[in-house]
């Protein structure tokens, strides 16, 4: 039982990096995320493989 608490706490916690990485790229300013080489539309892409991996 308590490797599935364990378990949902890490997907929680995994979903709430996700979402505040998503969060932090969107506010980068066009000129910040052009000299990142990050475009808008791979933002969710971009998250999913810094908190999840490739």
């Amino acid at each position: 039982m308590m490797t599935f608490i364990e378990n949902f706490k890490s997907r929680a916690n995994k979903a709430a990096q996700y979402r505040q990485t998503v969060h932090e790229l969107k506010n980068l300013s066009r000129h910040e995320a052009l000299d990142l080489d990050i475009y808008y539309g791979d933002i969710p892409e971009i998250a999913r493989k810094a908190v999840y991996g490739a």
